[in-house]
């Protein structure tokens, strides 16, 4: 019942920025915590970053911290991923997903963690 739909994707240069927005509707609560993963080819969907229900507690894993900030608005259900620093090893499918409770259980959690996801928005970093 919870839709998610992510834009924002497209192709930067590395060195440049982007900003990823995951819109949320249907039956999705703003008190639900948040996440962005990504997908590289070949590769298993892996964990960037999230955020709780409000707002309270932030993850990121180690290789963004500092380049990536999320943050979420629930005034207009959205959340978003600003990209600073693009590095070529960036390049994936940003996917966004949303858990069903306020706080994440952990600070590193696989796509199994995450029961409501969108269909992704494609990053291209060129050099």
């Amino acid at each position: 019942q919870v839709r998610l739909v992510e834009s924002g994707g497209g192709v930067v240069q590395a060195g440049g920025s982007l900003t990823l927005t995951c819109q949320a509707s249907g039956g999705f609560s703003n008190m639900q915590v948040m996440a962005w993963f990504r997908q590289s080819r070949g590769q298993e969907r892996e964990f960037v970053s999230q955020i709780a229900g409000d707002g309270t507690t932030i993850d990121y894993i180690d290789d963004v911290k500092g380049r990536f900030f999320i943050s979420r608005d629930s005034a207009t259900n959205t959340m978003r991923l600003l990209m600073h620093n693009i590095e070529p090893e960036d390049t994936a499918v940003y996917y966004c997903a949303a858990g069903t409770t306020k706080y994440a259980t952990t600070a590193s959690p696989s796509p199994l963690d995450y029961p409501y996801w969108g269909q992704g928005t494609q990053v291209t970093v060129s050099v």
